[in-house]
This record gives C-alpha cells, structure tokens and sequence, in this order.
C-alpha cells in the first residue's frame, strides 16, 4: 500500500468522530430550500429519500458536499442531462437553501442489498485490501457510513447499492472525477475488482 493511502488509514478515527456536526456548514435557509424542492421530490423523493435505486438517496447528506456537487454540475465539471439542466437554474442561494433543507432530513435505513456479499463488502470498507493498495473506506467515510461534512467527504449510509455500484464504475472509469480537489476515489475505485465493488455497494446500502 503507498504512502498515500495509508494516510488515509492514520484519519479515521478522527474524522468519525466529527462527522455529525451540531450546525450545518452552510449558510442556508431550510424553509426557502423546502419550497425550491418540489422539482427534486420528483426523482429524489418527497422526503429525500429515492425510490428509484439508480437516483441517490440525499436526506441527511452534508450541506457543503451537496452545495459543491450542484456547483459542478451547473459548471460542467460532472455532467449529466437531468441535473445538469436542473443545476443551471439554481443560484448560489437555492443551492445553499437545498443544501440545508436536505441536510436536515432523515435518512432511510437500508438492509443489505446482498448478505452472500457481506462478510467481503465489510471486510474491505473496515480493512481495506492490502494486495490491490486499497485503502479502508472507514478511513474517511467512518464507521457507520456518516463521512466527513467539513471535508467534503459524504454520507454513504444507506445509499442504494446499485447507485454506489455506478458511482464506482464511474470512478473507476474517469467518468466521474471527485470535485473535492484530489482524485483519490479514482485511484482506488479503479484497485478494485467488480467483484469488489458490488460487495462493498451491498454493504454500504445496510450501514448505518
């Protein structure tokens, strides 16, 4: 493993523990966001909470990561034709007022899209994988899945695991490219097998 990524290993523990924050990070107005969010339900539920598995679960996801992923896509740094064009109508306010309008709701607690996967997908998110110079996912995502609001680095819990598998493969790829100013998630997401990324996907969507 190089030195990189197991630095990440040293942050964990800290950065679980800061991942709940007492106020949002963002300076936004949660009532103005509620009004703004009636085109978003359409996809991602009246509460945040998707019913489509391919459309990201956000209710409790971090203000500022949240602010920074609609940045990138009204700039065109990630590009897709729905949110994109959704994003272009959103001003620097409607993204703060989402923001913490979501930020405030509550997640939907998941069971495990797969237990033949399990014992795998949590072996690699708590241990990461020495021989593939994977990183554990723990070390910035924390034991339960919360991330790290103030380093960009998102709640995971619960997510559908068939959109973590994508998101995967999108990294992996070069798709996708992390917006959080380093490009970690692609090194490691292209480490992994597929085997691997649907166990790790299966595990994550039961995390909370």
């Amino acid at each position: 493993m190089n030195t990189k990524f197991a630095a990440l290993l040293l942050v964990s523990a800290g950065l679980a523990s800061n991942a709940a924050v007492a106020e949002s990070l963002v300076d936004g107005d949660p009532e103005a966001g509620k009004a703004r969010a009636i085109t978003c339900a359409a996809c991602h539920g009246p509460e945040g909470n998707s019913a489509n598995p391919l459309w990201p679960n956000i209710a409790g996801q971090h203000a500022k990561y949240t602010v920074a992923q609609l940045g990138a896509f009204k700039e065109g740094k990630r590009v897709n034709n729905l949110m994109t064009a959704q994003a272009m109508l959103l001003s620097d306010a409607d993204m703060a007022n989402l923001a913490v309008y979501y930020e405030g709701l509550t997640p939907a607690v998941q069971t495990v899209a797969d237990p033949s996967l399990v014992a795998r997908g949590e072996a690699l998110y708590r241990g990461g994988s020495a021989d593939n110079g994977v990183a554990a996912c723990i070390a910035c995502h924390g034991p339960r899945g919360k991330g790290n609001p103030a380093s960009q680095y998102p709640s995971i819990s619960g997510q559908h695991a068939a959109y973590t598998e994508k998101t995967l493969r999108d990294y992996a790829s070069g798709e996708r490219q992390s917006v959080a100013g380093n490009n970690v998630m692609n090194e490691l997401a292209a480490r992994l097998g597929d085997e691997d990324i649907r166990a790790l996907a299966a595990y994550v969507q039961g995390l909370h």
